[in-house]
C-alpha cells in the first residue's frame, strides 16, 4: 500500500451532499434462488420477530422490575412485578433505540415514580394504579439525558450537551429551572451518582486534553467545590459506585492489565486496588449490607454474574453457566438479585437468584418464541489462530452440523468491544442453512488485556484487517470448508474490515464481502459523524489535522481499485455513527473503477437497523448475496 498525505485526503474530502433512499448495482443483482429454500421450520420472518427485553432495574423496595422493550418498533419503558407476571406499559411513543447506546430507566426512592428520555427530553412517569402519562421535565433546554434521582425523591440530576461539552445540572421532579453542576468546557462529565445522604455527587471527568484518560471527580452540594478523588494521566478510571455507608468509593480501573475493582474514598484518601481477578470486572452492585459487590466477570466473552467480597477482593460465581450476565441489582434487604441474561441458545430475559443458590434462577420474562424451542441452536466454539506476524487471535467458531462447504468470517464492530457468548439469531439461522460462522476477536477487541485492546491504536485497518485475514486461512484449513467460498461480512467497524481486507489482501481470501453501515474514508467519516463518534475515533488515531497519515493509510477507499469481488453495502441515512456518506463515498469509488456492488439505503434508520421491516430487507439481501457467491 502506498502512503497518502495531506494532499490525498484534501483531494477525497467530498462536499456535504443530501442522499436519497435507494438501491443500485453494478453487475448482475442477487435475485432469488429458486433452488436453495431456507432451512426446515425456519424462516427470516422468525427470527426477526424475536423482541428484545432489556435495561432492567428494580425498584427500591424490591416489588417492581422496570425495562425497555423493544417490540412493535418502538423501546418502550414497561413495569411488573419482581416476582414475575403480565408486564404494565408506562410509556407508548419512545421510538426504537439501538440497545447498545441506551439508558436504563430510573425509580425514585419511594418506588412511585420513573424517570427516563423519551424524545430528546427528560420524562417522569408515575407508576401506580392510576397511573400517568410520561411529563416532560426538561424543557429549560434543547435536549437532555440521562436522569438520575437524589435520595430525596424530589430532585434530579440530568445531563445535557451544550457548547460542545456534556454538562450535569440539577432540577426537580417538576422541571423548575435548574442548578448549573458541572459546566467546565475543557472535558465531559457523564455518571453522576448520588451519596446516599445526598451531600455529595460522584461523576467521570473526560478532560479533552488527554482523551486516554478519565478521572472521578465529587461535587459538594453546599459548596459547589468540585474535587478529583482519581486522576491520572493516559488512565481511565469510571463506574463510581458509594457503599451504603458513603464511606467508600467502588470504581473501576484499567489497572494492572484489566478492568479490576478498587476503592477510594470520597477525599481522595485510601486508594487501595481490591479486585485481582485477571479479567475485566464490569457492573458494579454494592449489597444493601455493604459486604459484598455484586458483579460481572469478562472470561473470554463469557460474562459471569459473581459476588466480591468487599474485604478481601475474593470472587463467588453465583449466576447460570456459559453465556452473558448483565446489571444486577440487589433487593432492599439482600435476599436476591435480579439480572439479565442471554447465551447462544436464549435471547436476552430477566432473571431473579438468590445467592447462595449457585447456578439457579428464576426466569421473570420470556422472550424466545415457541417456533424457536425446538431448534437445535449451536453453541460456538472458542478456537484460536496466529495471525500474520505472529499474534494470537481468539474466535468463536459456530460449526454447522450439516456444512454446505461455505464460511462466513464475521468482525464485530467497535472496535473497542468483542464477540460474546450471546444471542446472535442471525448466525443461527446461517449455521442452520449449513454456513460455518467464524467471529474473530481481533486485536483492539475488549476482554483479553491492556496489551491486547490497545494493540490497534494509531493503527486501524492494519494488523486488525490482517487478523481478519488471518480468520479466512483459519477456515480453509477446517475440513468441511471449501477455500474458494468463504466471505466476510460485518457491520460498523466490521462493515470497514470488510473494506479493508477486500482492498488489501494480494490473495484474495474472499468470494464476496458485506459491509453494513461500515466506513471506508476515516477522515470524512470523521468529519460528518457526530461529536461522541469523533472523540472516539481521537481516542484512537488522535486529531487527523495531527495525524493526518495515520487516517489517510487507515482508509482503503484509496485502494478500491485492488477491490476484486463482489460487495454488498447497507446504511441508514439517519445515521451518524457512521455517515451515509461514507458509503455513498465508496460506492462511487467502486463504480468509478468498474466493480461489482450492490448498494442499499434505508430512510428513516439510524446506525443498527431498528426496525423489523428493514431487517427483513437486509437480511434477504444479505442471504440472496451469500447463497449466490458461495453455494455452487
Amino acid at each position: 500500500m502506498q502512503p497518502h498525505g495531506r494532499l490525498a485526503i484534501k483531494i477525497a474530502m467530498p462536499s456535504k451532499k443530501s442522499i436519497q433512499e435507494k438501491y443500485e448495482r453494478q453487475g448482475w443483482p442477487s435475485i432469488q434462488r429458486p433452488d436453495l429454500l431456507p432451512p426446515d421450520g425456519w424462516d427470516l420472518h422468525l427470527i426477526t420477530g424475536v423482541n428484545r427485553i432489556r435495561n432492567h432495574s428494580l425498584s427500591p423496595d424490591g416489588s417492581k422490575i422496570a425495562f425497555i422493550w423493544d417490540r412493535e418498533g418502538q423501546s418502550d419503558v414497561y413495569v411488573q412485578p419482581a416476582s414475575g407476571g403480565w408486564p404494565q406499559r408506562i410509556s407508548f411513543n419512545r421510538k426504537a433505540v439501538a440497545y447498545w447506546s441506551d439508558e436504563i430507566p430510573r425509580w425514585s426512592a419511594d418506588s412511585q415514580n420513573l424517570a427516563f428520555t423519551l424524545d430528546g427530553h427528560v420524562h417522569i412517569a408515575a407508576v401506580s394504579e392510576i397511573a400517568s402519562l410520561p411529563k416532560k421535565i426538561s424543557d429549560f433546554t434543547s435536549a437532555a439525558f440521562s436522569p438520575v434521582w437524589m435520595p430525596d425523591g424530589r430532585q434530579l440530576v440530568v445531563s445535557t450537551e451544550r457548547r460542545d461539552h456534556v454538562q450535569l445540572l440539577l432540577t426537580d421532579r417538576d422541571g423548575r429551572w435548574p442548578r448549573q453542576l458541572v459546566a467546565d468546557p475543557s472535558g465531559d462529565a457523564w455518571d453522576a451518582q448520588p451519596s446516599p445522604d445526598g451531600s455529595l455527587i460522584a461523576f467521570v471527568w473526560r478532560p479533552f486534553d488527554d482523551l486516554l484518560r478519565l478521572d472521578l471527580r465529587t461535587i459538594d452540594l453546599q459548596s459547589g467545590e468540585i474535587r478529583t478523588v482519581v486522576g491520572k494521566p493516559g488512565t481511565r478510571a469510571w463506574s463510581p459506585r458509594w457503599s451504603p455507608d458513603g464511606k467508600w468509593l467502588a470504581f473501576l480501573s484499567e489497572q494492572p492489565d484489566f478492568n479490576e475493582v478498587w476503592f477510594v474514598k470520597p477525599d481522595g484518601s485510601g486508594l487501595r486496588q481490591l479486585s485481582r481477578a485477571g479479567h475485566d470486572l464490569a457492573d458494579l452492585a454494592w449489597s444493601p449490607g455493604g459486604d459484598r459487590i455484586a458483579c460481572t466477570v469478562n472470561r473470554a466473552g463469557a460474562f459471569d454474574l459473581a459476588l466480591l467480597d468487599a474485604a478481601s477482593g475474593s470472587l463467588l460465581e453465583i449466576g447460570l453457566p456459559g453465556g452473558y450476565h448483565a446489571r444486577p441489582n440487589w433487593s432492599p434487604d439482600g435476599r436476591f438479585l435480579t439480572f439479565e441474561y442471554e447465551n447462544p441458545q436464549q435471547p436476552p430475559d430477566i432473571y431473579r437468584c438468590e445467592p447462595e443458590n449457585r447456578g439457579k434462577a428464576l426466569q421473570l420474562t420470556n422472550s424466545k418464541p415457541p417456533a424457536l424451542a425446538g431448534k437445535d441452536l449451536v453453541v460456538p466454539e472458542r478456537v484460536a489462530y496466529s495471525s500474520s506476524d505472529g499474534f494470537e487471535i481468539p474466535a468463536f467458531l459456530y460449526r454447522p452440523p450439516r456444512p454446505n462447504g461455505a464460511a462466513v468470517i464475521h468482525p464485530h464492530g467497535g472496535p473497542s468491544s468483542q464477540y460474546v457468548l450471546e444471542w446472535d439469531i442471525l448466525a443461527q439461522y446461517f449455521v442452520a442453512k449449513g454456513y460455518t460462522w467464524l467471529a474473530p476477536n481481533y486485536r483492539g477487541s475488549t476482554g483479553y488485556g491492556f496489551e491486547f485492546e490497545h494493540a490497534n491504536y494509531g493503527d486501524w485497518g492494519g494488523g486488525d484487517a490482517r487478523d481478519c485475514l488471518a480468520g479466512a486461512d483459519f477456515a480453509r484449513e477446517l475440513d468441511w470448508v471449501q477455500a474458494e467460498k468463504i466471505a466476510i461480512y460485518g457491520g460498523s467497524y466490521g462493515g470497514y474490515m470488510t473494506a479493508c481486507c477486500l482492498s488489501r489482501d494480494p490473495d484474495y481470501r474472499f468470494a464476496a464481502g458485506i459491509s453494513k453501515y461500515g466506513d471506508a474514508n476515516l477522515y470524512s467519516s470523521w468529519a460528518q459523524c457526530n461529536r461522541d463518534l469523533r472523540l472516539y475515533s481521537e481516542i484512537f488515531l488522535g486529531h487527523p489535522s495531527k495525524n493526518p497519515s495515520v487516517y489517510a493509510t487507515g482508509s482503503p477507499i484509496y485502494e478500491v481499485e485492488n477491490v476484486q469481488k463482489p460487495v454488498l453495502i447497507l446504511h441508514g441515512l439517519l445515521d451518524d455513527v457512521v455517515p451515509p456518506e461514507a458509503s455513498e463515498e465508496w460506492v462511487e469509488a467502486l463504480h468509478r473503477a468498474g466493480k461489482t456492488y450492490e448498494y442499499k439505503t434505508y430512510a428513516g434508520e439510524p446506525h443498527g437497523f431498528l426496525q423489523r421491516s428493514t431487517q427483513l430487507d437486509a437480511y434477504q439481501r444479505i442471504e440472496r448475496f451469500l447463497d449466490w457467491h458461495l453455494r455452487a
